[in-house]
């Protein structure tokens, strides 16, 4: 649709609050997962969705977001092992669109800078919510990070038990919660054979103070379970076997 990409343009916030404005072509090396938001989140009586900060252990700093769906889909790209850096409102995406000669910008939810250095531009709305003006402009996103050499995503509502089971593990993802090497290691040791989360947790010690170790390590992805299924005190969770 508008294969002219010399018709793009991308401007951005540098996290020193500097601002960079390029054609596509010329972005490519500009690290937009360390980017500060080109926008505000605001907050005010009567709003209907609900902004706020997430704190992400894959940068060590908080993201932005306008929705309890971004703050699941943050959590999500936080949660993927593929992922290296995050960032939220990360650059306006500017053209001239084609048929009216108007000005149009489109400021996409996410970026993300996936483990082999690719990109991957993450916008979050239900598929009943976009109008024919979103769909014209996450069509024009969609070409602008292909040009790049990059992904792009329009991602609705995650799968309700997968994201309460997030959200939950979400609350042990500080590294505060790696306690001391000893009780990891004794809780991977613990788990070495799949087991039920709490009998086998409690093998290791009080489970007050257990539990939330077990929880950190299955955000990081030493331990695993069936995250499809509600987590429980009967779910069976191992370690991850090396190299998966």
């Amino acid at each position: 649709m508008y294969a002219d990409m010399a018709g793009y343009e991308i401007a951005w916030v540098t996290a020193d609050g500097e601002e960079g404005r390029r054609l596509l072509a010329e972005v490519g090396e500009v690290a937009f997962e360390d980017a500060a938001p080109v926008r505000d989140f605001p907050s005010y009586r009567g709003q209907r969705h609900f902004p706020g900060l997430y704190w992400a252990a894959t940068t060590g700093r908080h993201v932005g977001f306008e929705s309890w769906l971004e703050r699941d889909h943050a959590m999500l790209l936080d949660f993927d092992p593929l992922v290296k850096g995050l960032s939220s409102q990360p650059f306006w995406l500017s053209w001239r669109d084609r048929q009216t000669g108007r000005s149009r910008s489109h400021a996409p939810d996410y970026f993300a800078r996936v483990v082999d250095g690719t990109g991957l531009v993450v916008d979050c709305r239900p598929a009943d919510r976009i109008d024919a003006r979103a769909a014209e402009s996450f069509t024009c996103m969609r070409e602008a990070c292909e040009a790049m050499g990059g992904a792009y995503r329009v991602v609705g509502e995650i799968e309700p038990v997968r994201a309460a089971n997030l959200r939950w593990l979400a609350g042990s993802l500080h590294p505060r919660f790696a306690v001391s090497e000893g009780v990891m290691a004794a809780v991977c040791s613990a788990f070495a054979v799949p087991a039920p989360l709490l009998a086998q947790a409690a093998t290791v010690g009080d489970p007050i103070e257990v539990l939330p170790v077990v929880f950190h390590l299955l955000w990081c992805g030493v331990l695993r379970a069936d995250l499809t299924r509600r987590l429980s005190d009967r779910t069976v969770v191992m370690a991850r076997e090396p190299g998966r």
